[in-house]
């Protein structure tokens, strides 16, 4: 029986928050949530209010991916909710644990039309793994654990709980749940063997390595099997860093919109070992068109279907655990058939550009200032749009969670309050946000979220007036641009309006110094950079006209 008196339904999940180990909050007060925010006031729990919900669901979702541990989001009913959508939609394909808490009218209304009601289960199920309304007051509990449970159980996602005003009020009695942590099992012997058969037999096996190998934290099993094997690693967009880039092994990342460098490793591949991904990473149509590779697939969830990804073996389980002993198999020795150089292939871009002048910078250049300025563990979020596109090909990573990359959902402006949530969950690391000009201005905002709240960050802005990787799949498909093209603030103005500093880059020279001297500021730094993507096409053409190293 519960030893907690008088108190509400509000008070009661709030105290299963606290038992679950949540530190911060992210979201915006409103009328119907009052009770909730009331009780957060009086807990152990960090509310951090945000100029939009959206940003608050980006700060959960990050936060989550980097920690393990789900990011709790809060927002009131109707069109809060409702924003907080785009947040929760990016966490679930990406697979990243949050939990989102939203409020909703009293019961009494939720049967007919009634002002700011909508149907708030029917509208986050599709994108989330699980979610409910808490109707009765005793429930709480058990909603909260199962939220919880759900959204960083492999494979990890978006869970939502809604609480309707009414119960919010209502008398509560009952106490948190224990949390429980599953296990996941060890790898089927015999599948361990029937891999390393397929392993075996093979001439140019290669590793397809995804985001789950930094969940399971499989980094030194996936460096070992690399290196007992010989065989190469590529990364996903969502993966890198679960490999370091500069290991010999390495063929980088895969991911981009045409043919590059780390293609090569799987044109010639027999045997693709699939270790951590998922799907949503990078479509198997793309590394596996005509069907022809024997696929082993190692993850802790079974495989998805798909016509291009069937398997010859599929082991479930520990990601670790798994490669350590197919890499252990009795008579399975070195099988790979050598490393393709690709990565010297790549250093050899990266370097090119970081001896580029020219001005507005080249995007090599902006990614080879950026790596020098940042540490190996430091945090780089890399927003979608070109800038994308240039960070996830050339940005060598070495440890997970280094360099983030929406690449399930692929949304616009998560980089900015990710950059905020990332900095809260590694105060000891520099965090920069490498962000269009398009995506900023869409999350702007909780610049001054950062610089009310003291969390130091730096928000480096590719500025080209226009969607940029838009124009770029549209000079492609149709040879000319259409509507993506806008104006733009005075950025440094902008920024010191906040109160952050801001810095606008002149000249290529300028760049790396200003980088620096912003990541080792205590302030929140806002650096306007102009781009020359006429690259873009450049890059393109060269990519398109690259023929298979031997």
């Amino acid at each position: 029986m519960s030893t907690h008196r008088n108190r509400n339904v509000a008070q009661l999940l709030v105290s299963c928050l606290e038992n679950e180990g949540v530190e911060y909050v992210f979201g915006l007060p409103g009328e119907e949530n009052l009770h909730v925010i009331d009780a957060i006031a009086s807990s152990s729990i960090r509310f951090i209010t945000t100029r939009d919900e959206r940003g608050a669901a980006f700060m959960a979702d990050t936060y989550g991916a980097l920690t393990g541990k789900a990011g709790v989001c809060l927002a009131t009913l109707g069109p809060g909710a409702i924003n907080l959508l785009l947040g929760v939609a990016n966490a679930q394909l990406d697979s990243h644990p949050l939990v989102a808490l939203t409020a909703q009218a009293g019961l009494d209304r939720l049967y007919k039309e009634s002002h700011q009601v909508v149907d708030l289960v029917s509208l986050f199920r599709p994108v989330t793994k699980w979610g409910d309304q808490v109707t009765l007051p005793g429930s709480a509990p058990e909603l909260i654990r199962k939220a919880f449970k759900q959204a960083q159980t492999e494979r990890p996602g978006a869970t939502f709980v809604i609480l309707p005003e009414d119960v919010a009020e209502q008398p509560a009695d009952g106490d948190p749940l224990p949390v429980n942590v599953p296990r996941d099992p060890s790898p089927s012997e015999d599948q361990v063997h029937r891999a390393a058969h397929v392993l075996a037999q093979a001439t140019h096996p290669v590793v397809l390595a995804g985001a789950g190998v930094a969940r399971d934290r499989a980094m030194g099993s996936l460096l070992r099997f690399s290196e007992r094997l010989q065989v190469p690693v590529a990364t996903t967009f969502l993966g890198k860093g679960v490999f370091p880039d500069d290991h010999p092994n390495a063929l980088g990342t895969i991911g981009f919109m045409v043919k590059d460098h780390a293609n090569f490793g799987f044109d010639r591949a027999d045997v693709v070992v699939a270790a951590g991904y998922d799907l949503v990473e990078y479509a198997p149509a793309r590394w596996n068109p005509a069907r022809d590779k024997q696929i082993v697939h190692v993850h802790r969830t079974v495989a998805e279907v798909d016509a291009n990804y069937t398997l010859a073996v599929g082991l479930q389980g520990s990601i670790g655990e798994t490669l350590d002993e197919i890499a252990a198999a009795r008579d399975l020795h070195p099988v790979g058939g050598g490393i393709p150089p690709v990565k010297s292939l790549v250093r050899e871009e990266l370097e090119h550009g970081a001896a580029d002048d020219a001005f507005p910078v080249a995007p090599a250049r902006i990614v080879a200032d950026i790596r020098e300025a940042m540490g190996r563990e430091d945090i780089v979020l890399c927003d979608t749009g070109a800038a994308k596109m240039w960070m996830a090909r050339l940005y060598p990573t070495y440890a997970p969670n280094t360099c983030l990359i929406s690449n399930g959902l692929a949304t616009m402006a998560f980089s900015l309050p990710g950059a905020f949530a990332a900095k809260l969950a590694f105060p000891d690391r520099k965090v920069l946000a490498a962000v269009g000009d398009g995506a900023f201005l869409m999350s702007a905002a909780e610049i001054e979220t950062a610089v009310r709240e003291r969390v130091p960050i730096v928000i480096l802005v590719w500025v080209d007036g226009g969607y940029g990787l838009i124009g770029w799949k549209q000079d492609i498909h149709f040879g000319r641009r259409a509507a993506v093209s806008f104006d733009n603030p005075d950025f440094v103005r902008y920024a010191e309006s906040f109160g952050a500093r801001g810095y606008s880059i002149r000249a290529a020279g300028e760049l790396l110094p200003t980088l620096r001297k912003a990541l080792d500021d205590d302030a929140v730094s806002v650096i306007a950079c102009p781009v020359d993507y006429r690259e873009n096409a450049r890059l393109v053409e060269r990519l398109g006209a690259l023929e298979e190293p031997i």
